[in-house]
């Protein structure tokens, strides 16, 4: 490779700041502009919001912070900040005209300064900021597709109970591989990684297995109509009584179609998956078990909403040093552990990013879904959410 060819952090930046933004406007061109203003759960701001949101963030941290330019667009420092408004009161939002103009009118601003800013000592701020863009535009794909699926009348699947699907018994989806015992290096110290993900620290195993695939909607159909939902047995105690204040029957986002057993099993909360892994006499991979067995996994996988919707857990044949698949893309996966910080954790750009949620009341998930930007999607990068969420794209596999 010719060193010309090697795109400095200057254009890579600006390459990146692009095709995020690519993203952005082609789902605020997708999305019913009546739901723009309607918060479609308690838990989200109206998906609106995060289109302002990611404009307000970007001139904070680059014009104000980094540029030192006084502070424009006053009239939505309280509404678009994180910490201004609570969720259920950003509702009153700007035209979509006036969004989109907000976006491009920072964006240009930002370009412009991009030109001549040092980026050498800034380039870890503007990757988190990359991310950021593409975490919301996460966030919004997955309002979009609750609100689909709050407006559709989905059933269980009909399936007879004596002619199980074709990748039930012995199934490669049920294959476990195994991962010997000894140290690998967990976390990153790549000038992309997240504060949560630094630094990086060795870690010893002892040997284990874990599921080759991520858990189909076939196998956990097995689990549905074996009653799992309704049978003490297989809950914690936290799991049982989310489940009796929720008592669901099925994945969120299950789906009435034969043709999607083989796809993984995606909107379930982490007490679900939990609660299959018992049924199944397996229990939940912990952070650093998932992390092991991912390495070396690639980005050919479903992801940046490419598709559009989750893929068989065998579309992709790439494989982990380990022989584990599907490890990115797809649905993220629960894992046993509490998100904490790492030994020597040093909060970036601000406590409020990762350390606040450091409150053993968060799991870790890993590996990303597919509607995950490229730029946030590494073995290394940790999600967290409260056991009891199942609105994100989320499934699992099992270990033992």
């Amino acid at each position: 490779m010719k060193l010309a060819s090697i795109p400095s952090p200057k254009n890579s930046i600006a390459i990146e700041l692009q095709q995020v933004r690519r993203n952005t406007l082609d789902l605020l061109g997708e999305i019913d502009r009546s739901l723009l203003a309607t918060q479609v759960h308690p838990d989200f701001s109206p998906i609106g919001w995060h289109f302002g949101h990611i404009a307000f963030t970007e001139a904070y941290w680059i014009l104000e912070h980094l540029a030192n330019l006084p502070p424009s667009f006053k009239e939505y420092h309280c509404l678009f900040s994180a910490d201004g408004l609570p969720k259920s009161e950003r509702q009153n939002l700007p035209s979509i005209s006036i969004i989109q103009e907000y976006l491009g009118v920072v964006r240009q601003r930002v370009l412009e300064y991009l030109e001549s800013a040092p980026t050498k000592s800034q380039e870890r701020l503007w990757r988190w900021l990359i991310q950021h863009e593409g975490q919301h535009c996460e966030t919004i794909t997955l309002l979009w597709q609750l609100h689909r699926q709050q407006s559709s009348q989905n059933s269980p699947l009909n399936f007879n109970p004596f002619n199980p699907p074709a990748n039930s018994e012995n199934s490669i989806f049920n294959e476990m591989v195994k991962v010997e015992a000894g140290e690998f290096i967990m976390g990153s110290n790549d000038i992309s990684g997240l504060d949560n993900e630094h630094p990086p620290h060795k870690i010893h195993l002892n040997t284990y297995w874990i599921d080759r695939f991520p858990v189909t909607c076939g196998q956990y159909w097995q689990f549905m109509t074996a009653g799992g939902y309704q049978k003490r047995q297989y809950w914690s105690i936290a799991g049982w009584q989310w489940l009796q204040q929720n008592p669901v029957s099925q994945p969120l986002y299950w789906i009435n179609s034969l043709d999607w057993i083989d796809h993984p099993v995606c909107g379930v909360s982490y007490y679900e998956a939990e609660a299959y892994a018992k049924f199944v006499d397996k229990r939940l991979p912990t952070e650093a078990e998932w992390s092991k067995s991912a390495l070396g996994a690639s980005l050919n996988c479903n992801r940046d909403r490419a598709i559009g919707h989750t893929t068989p857990v065998n579309a992709y044949s790439d494989r982990s040093k380990y022989g584990c698949q599907d490890m990115l893309g797809n649905v993220w996966e629960w894992t046993a552990s509490w998100f904490e910080g790492y030994s020597g954790f040093e909060s970036y750009p601000y406590p409020g990013y990762s350390e606040v949620y450091f409150d053993n009341k968060h799991r870790v998930l890993k590996g990303g879904s597919w509607a995950t930007s490229r730029q946030g999607m590494r073995t290394s990068f940790r999600n967290w959410y409260y056991p009891q969420v199942r609105q994100i794209f989320a499934g699992f596999r099992c270990a033992r």
